[in-house]
Formats: structure tokens, sequence, C-alpha cells
């Protein structure tokens, strides 16, 4: 898993049908300290998320599992927004 922020929506009328009624957003990952890490990226977002919020986001087995979706194409899922972050200093 890893921290990243919503940053826009995706639109799309004809997509797979695993993805019917599934809610997409581009999120910004994120190192600790809220400095972007790596591209941009799409999400299935599973909590309700909106834009410029921070969240969580699943990879892989863990993401697709998130929606019992066996044929859904999903590798990446938004499973928590994150209220803070604190990282030790030692």
């Amino acid at each position: 898993m890893y921290l990243a922020k919503v940053v826009g929506v995706v639109v799309a009328t004809t997509k797979s049908e695993g993805l019917v009624g599934k809610k997409m957003l581009m999120v910004q990952p994120l190192t600790p300290e809220y400095n972007p890490a790596g591209n941009i990226e799409v999400a299935i977002d599973s909590v309700g998320a909106g834009n410029g919020e921070l969240v969580l986001v699943a990879t892989g087995y863990a993401a697709h599992q998130q929606f019992n979706a066996k044929d859904a194409p999903i590798d990446r899922a938004i499973v928590a927004i994150v209220d803070s972050v604190e990282v030790s200093k030692e």
C-alpha cells in the first residue's frame, strides 16, 4: 500500500463490464512528507474519496479482492481516507 493524493476523476462511458458502477480516480503517489513520488495512476475508489484528499492505495491482489469482482481488471484501489501521517525521525 502507499500514500497518495486524489488529483482527478476518470469518466469512461464505455468500459469493461467489471468496471461498470465503479468510481475511477486519478491519484498521485506521495512520500511520507507529501512530496510527489512517481507517475499519476488510476485507482478504483471504495471509500468515497474526493479531489484533493489524502488516501491509502492498495495494489495487486489486495486491491482486486476489495471489490469481490472475479473478472474485474482492478490492480489499484483506494481503501482509506487518511487523516494524518506521523513519521518518526529516528
